[in-house]
């Protein structure tokens, strides 16, 4: 389901416009973005939690030609599925 279909899915199943569900959509997707770049989790309890997880400076392999490469030092955004979402699924 893309953004689109999401936005007319939660109108449908909340009987609001889909202009209101996007605007909805919009802030809680925002809102997520800023508190990651401040390194502050977001934690949504049944949903899930939103996390920053920092990764050390590394040495690879460019695969197509195998020389060495350096990596450099990233924070890599990391979800992780509450016991609801969880349940829901299965």
């Amino acid at each position: 389901m893309n953004k689109a279909e999401f936005v007319s899915f939660m109108a449908n199943e909340h009987d609001c416009s889909k202009a209101e569900a996007e605007r909805a959509l919009n802030m809680v997707v925002e809102s997520c973005i800023q508190a990651m770049a401040k390194s502050t989790g977001v934690n949504l309890v049944g949903f899930g939690a939103f996390s920053v997880q920092k990764r050390n400076a590394r040495e690879g392999r460019n695969p197509k030609t195998g020389a060495k490469m350096h990596i450099p030092a990233y924070n890599q955004p990391v979800f992780k599925a509450g016991k609801k979402l969880k349940d829901a699924c299965n």
